[in-house]
């Protein structure tokens, strides 16, 4: 699989899912095996790095490489090969859409997110 693309939908304003998807360490509450994030600066912003380390203790590194505070924000690794974009779309004043998408330039996606993945992303900021 090249590319993954997965919505879901949540019960919380935009502003407020942008605002937990892309805030250092919420990652490590809905992304399976990530136990720690963290970024270079803050506020993010366009070239910004994301290190995130897993359960056995490699990190890896995406960065910041388009953004629109509220509307998107899209990761590309270091190797130039793997990407990852988040779009919010506001419904209303209380709900939103999160549209997740990853995509590789060649191979096969290693670890594509599940529909499950999101579901437990929207418990996690419906709750909180």
């Amino acid at each position: 699989m090249k590319v993954n693309k997965l919505v879901v939908k949540i019960n919380k304003p935009v502003n407020e899912v942008f605002k937990f998807t892309t805030t250092p360490p919420n990652s490590t509450k809905w992304i399976p095996g990530v136990v720690s994030e963290e970024t270079n600066d803050w506020p993010i912003k366009v070239g910004t790095i994301y290190k995130l380390k897993d359960e056995s203790g490699n990190y890896s590194e995406v960065n910041v490489l388009a953004l629109r505070i509220g509307k998107f924000i899209e990761w590309v690794a270091k190797d130039g090969n793997y990407h990852c974009r988040y779009n919010f779309k506001k419904i209303d004043e209380n709900c939103s859409v999160l549209e997740y998408l990853e995509w590789v330039e060649t191979g096969d996606l290693p670890d594509p997110f599940t529909q499950e993945i999101l579901e437990k992303l929207k418990t996690v900021i419906e709750n909180t």
